[in-house]
């Protein structure tokens, strides 16, 4: 390597740029707490992936290790160089020993992804590549080297394993409910993952609002002239808050089949994390270190996840959630309130609501407070 940070190829070996870096950062740093406790519970499992790295065989991760390298290109110094730069560059700043192979391969949708028992690989698709900006890529490429670095390829591999498995046995009476609830949870934790992978795309690209671009890219395209990241975040609000106990099922219903949360809450939470303390305490070089994981307790993990979501149910604005929150408060009137919360389906208040209820709709709508002046009467504002 010459002094000028570059090997004899003239490609970069450490930061294009000034980053912090951050040796022998634990992957728990970064983590989501409903991430970090499931992945400290499986590293304890002596053996459980060693196991299934034994049956590998198997798996497809050697048809499709197979099919990337004969059917995409492979990232190097001499292929996708800028990409390669950026990919030693992850490795560098997070400190991942061995950096793993890239591959970009020919697909229109945008799209990464860190796979494979072995070893991981990150493979991204030319969609990907012609949509983003060298800064919005590098928070990508971080994203998937944060993958790398919590094990995430091993795991993720291991649990779809455990989940195709469990679907040929599915005529079990009673299979297709455990099936569910197995699904459900996995999407579950995929959905935190990614919320972890995307603190570790921060940390590489330590550029906010790139990783925010980034992702409202991916939600609206290349057409960044015609898009605003606060406008974008400002929908995540909306999403957040808006509407009433009806919204809150759906938004559970759109949910729960995906694997990755929606694009703008992901903006939103980047976003969040960027302002806390964690992120900062991270940044001035007090974090969680690698040689401190062994010592890692599962029952303090569990319990950091559960204070995570307590207090992501306390701060939320949904209606739900607040309604969860209130009655874990002490808030009573739980049928008044669930009646209020859901009288659109029958089309206005129901017959039976309290004529207080009807009277308060009825003043707001007029331009008018209600009865009590406060209008905290009126359906669907107070759950």
């Amino acid at each position: 390597m010459s002094d000028d940070g570059r090997d004899q190829n003239g490609h970069e070996t450490v930061p294009s740029r000034q980053r912090r870096r951050f040796p022998g950062i634990s992957s728990r740093a970064y983590e989501h707490p409903a991430d970090r406790s499931a992945l400290v519970a499986l590293r304890k499992l002596t053996g459980f992936d060693t196991v299934f790295k034994a049956l590998s065989g198997l798996l497809p991760e050697r048809s499709l290790r197979l099919l990337f390298l004969s059917d995409s290109v492979r990232v190097s110094n001499a292929q996708f160089t800028h990409l390669d730069d950026m990919l030693r560059d992850a490795c560098h700043i997070l400190d991942l020993e061995k950096v793993p192979p890239m591959y970009v391969t020919q697909d229109p949708q945008p799209n990464a992804m860190c796979i494979g028992l072995d070893e991981p690989i990150v493979v991204v698709t030319t969609g990907l590549v012609e949509l983003l900006n060298e800064e919005e890529m590098r928070a990508v490429v971080g994203h998937e080297v944060g993958h790398a670095l919590s094990g995430h390829a091993v795991y993720r591999t291991i649990l779809l394993f455990l989940t195709n498995l469990a679907v040929r046995v599915a005529w079990i009476p009673l299979g297709n409910l455990a099936i569910m609830a197995i699904v459900t949870a996995l999407r579950e934790w995929f959905r935190k993952s990614e919320l972890s992978a995307d603190r570790a795309g921060l940390l590489v690209g330590q550029d906010l609002q790139s990783s925010m671009r980034g992702l409202m890219k991916m939600a609206g395209g290349n057409h960044l002239h015609e898009m605003n990241v606060d406008a974008f975040l400002e929908q995540a609000e909306e999403y957040e808050a808006g509407g009433d106990l009806r919204d809150s099922v759906l938004k559970i219903l759109n949910m729960l089949p995906r694997t990755h949360p929606f694009a703008a809450v992901r903006a939103a939470e980047l976003k969040k994390w960027a302002a806390s303390r964690d992120y900062q305490r991270i940044m001035d070089g007090h974090y969680l270190r690698r040689t401190e994981d062994k010592d890692t307790s599962v029952a303090d993990s569990f319990r950091q996840s559960a204070a995570g979501y307590a207090n992501d149910v306390k701060q939320s604005k949904d209606p739900l959630m607040k309604l969860v929150s209130d009655l874990a408060g002490g808030a009573g009137d739980l049928g008044g309130r669930v009646r209020r919360g859901f009288a659109g389906f029958a089309g206005g208040a129901p017959k039976d609501a309290p004529r207080e209820s009807r009277e308060g709709r009825t003043a707001e709508a007029e331009g008018r407070p209600g009865d009590d002046g406060t209008g905290d009467e009126t359906p669907g504002h107070d759950a």
